[in-house]
């Protein structure tokens, strides 16, 4: 109910993910019953795969995370991450306020075995194909071993949910060269190299897109910064583009004659494509959308819930992070004493 365009894209992803992807059993949407029978009465849908939940608050984007969760109990989102944490979900969608999403997911959900501190990971395209950034706003002041945990599980979401082998794990920097950083990523950059991952090293800004690793880590104040600044530059060259392709009949003729390459150049940069930001080390699959996104981008995040349900995201992390944590801090073995 919170998200910018209310739940009208909500309720529509939820109809048209039934049809397309056959592996999720049942969706729940959650929120002011009336309104959802409105919205679901024109639309044509699977109801035997689609209930609702009523519940009577609203979280709007202007209240405070905690407070919102402590107050507003009865609100969809809320509501949301109780079923999950109950045990009647799998896993929660919200396109509505990041905060207080990541508020609810962490006061019922709280986190994995050995996870600390859970982070938020998007998918952005690169070069020749896409990347993980996390964390992306979970954790703004973030220890070593965080940014190492996140390595750990940015490579089982890369395996699992990107199809990539063989992950690169990056550590983004202010330069390439190991002795290069503040305190923070000197420490992780020790950490991430003496652990089992396969550790590029650091990725500066300028190889931020450059296909050299498939998941980079940072603390979540860099991430969120530079994840906007991304948007923010998307934003910008699109206008610069239909500016310039419009001053005169010529260029309007070269747009026109390119206008596949602009579709499929339109398509790489649409986040709708890659779904919607999961909560990494929540104990549950937590999913955020933005707060604008369409039905289309709600519908690709259903799809990597799904995924991350169906692949053991979450199973595979605990077991990674206990190996990791145990080859740091191999088991020590009973003293003898003789007396």
């Amino acid at each position: 109910m919170g998200g910018d365009h209310g739940p009208q894209p909500v309720v529509e992803a939820a109809a048209t993910a039934l049809e397309l992807y056959p592996q999720i059993e049942h969706i729940f949407l959650v929120g002011i019953e009336k309104e959802l029978n409105a919205r679901l009465a024109t639309l044509s849908h699977d109801r035997s795969r689609l209930s609702i939940v009523h519940a009577s608050e609203v979280v709007t984007m202007e209240d405070k995370a905690v407070e919102s969760v402590r107050r507003k109990r009865d609100s969809s989102l809320s509501r949301a991450v109780d079923m999950v944490k109950d045990g009647q979900a799998d896993a929660v969608l919200s396109p509505g306020n990041t905060g207080a999403f990541m508020a609810a997911a962490l006061i019922k959900l709280r986190t994995l075995p050995g996870v600390e501190r859970p982070g938020l990971a998007t998918v952005m395209p690169s070069l020749h194909g896409k990347f993980l950034l996390l964390d992306v706003g979970a954790n703004a002041d973030a220890r070593p071993q965080h940014l190492c945990d996140y390595g750990v599980m940015g490579e089982i979401y890369a395996r699992q949910i990107l199809g990539v082998a063989n992950p690169r794990i990056g550590l983004f920097s202010i330069g390439t060269e190991e002795m290069k950083g503040n305190e923070l990523t000197l420490e992780a950059h020790q950490l991430l190299k003496d652990s089992p991952m396969n550790f590029f090293g650091n990725i500066e800004g300028h190889d931020l897109f450059a296909d050299k690793v498939d998941v980079i880590v940072t603390d979540g104040f860099t991430g969120n910064a530079v994840l906007k600044s991304c948007e923010a530059t998307s934003r910008l060259v699109h206008a610069w583009m239909k500016e310039e392709l419009s001053l005169n009949p010529l260029r309007k003729m070269g747009t026109w004659l390119a206008a596949g390459a602009f579709r499929d150049l339109k398509k790489k940069a649409n986040p709708d494509e890659y779904g919607g930001a999961i909560l990494l080390g929540a104990n549950g699959i937590c999913i955020k959308a933005h707060g604008k996104a369409n039905a289309n981008a709600i519908c690709s995040a259903l799809r990597v819930a799904a995924d991350a349900i169906t692949r053991q995201v979450n199973k595979l992390i605990i077991e990674e992070i206990r190996l990791t944590h145990e080859k740091k801090h191999p088991a020590q073995p009973a003293p003898t004493i003789a007396a």
